[in-house]
């Protein structure tokens, strides 16, 4: 277990009744690794997503997670994971600290385990000072760091963001891909689903999806060969459509 990827995916399937969502989708992700999975609206990212989340299940196909297979052992392979969805659950009215509590209840966490992991994980994301504020006086930047805080209570290997800064201006957007790099750097491997191709650095291992297939993959670097990331993806949208 030890040695195996953080997340391998092999042969992904899905179909949404006669439309096909993913066709044959395989790549794996090493420990400690940020891994962008880039491309448009309609890509398959969210099914990729939902797929790896357990909230659907392919066929065919193999999904392992720290060496524990989806399909066999599906509890130890959900346990590894930390997810942020594209749209906020979240309540409103009340505090940061009350929200993370209960997420952390939901993971069997007692009240003083839960506070220690609560305000470790805000410290990594720069939030600790909000710990009790309501969350309607935060912006959408801070909630958004919130949810990635939460999505590390139970200390997951692999961490899932979809679209995570979907919605938010550029300043916040920047901020936030800054910080979940800086969880990729202290050891906490990250699949970061995007259409923003200006959201991945040049040592970013990215899965280019299309259409449900994977047209590329690799280290960015070695990818775009120099060019910019932004014109490395529409050249290779425009090959593709």
């Amino acid at each position: 277990m030890s040695d195996a990827p953080a997340l391998l995916v092999r042969g992904l399937s899905h179909d949404w009744g006669r439309k096909p969502a993913l066709r044959d989708v395989s790549f794996t992700v090493a420990r400690g690794r940020f891994c962008a999975l880039l491309g448009p609206n309609g890509a398959g990212k969210s099914t990729l997503m939902s797929v790896l989340t357990g909230l659907i299940r392919p066929a065919p196909g193999v999904v392992a997670v720290a060496g524990h297979d989806m399909a066999r052992n599906r509890r130890a392979a959900l346990a590894e994971i930390g997810v942020v969805f594209q749209q906020p659950t979240l309540d409103l009215d009340r505090s940061v600290r009350a929200n993370l509590r209960y997420f952390a209840a939901l993971h069997g966490l007692g009240r003083k385990r839960a506070d220690a992991r609560i305000a470790e994980a805000l410290e990594l994301l720069g939030m600790d000072e909000r710990v009790d504020e309501k969350l309607r006086a935060l912006n959408g930047g801070h909630r958004r760091r919130m949810e990635i805080a939460r999505a590390l209570l139970h200390r997951p290997r692999l961490l899932l963001l979809d679209e995570p800064t979907v919605g938010l201006d550029a300043p916040a957007r920047s901020a936030i891909t800054a910080h979940v790099h800086q969880l990729a750097r202290e050891g906490i491997t990250v699949l970061w689903a995007t259409h923003l191709a200006d959201e991945l650095r040049a040592e970013d291992q990215v899965v280019l999806l299309h259409k449900g297939v994977v047209m590329a993959s690799g280290e960015v670097r070695t990818l775009v060969e120099g060019r910019p990331v932004t014109d490395w993806f529409n050249v290779a949208m425009e090959q593709a459509a």
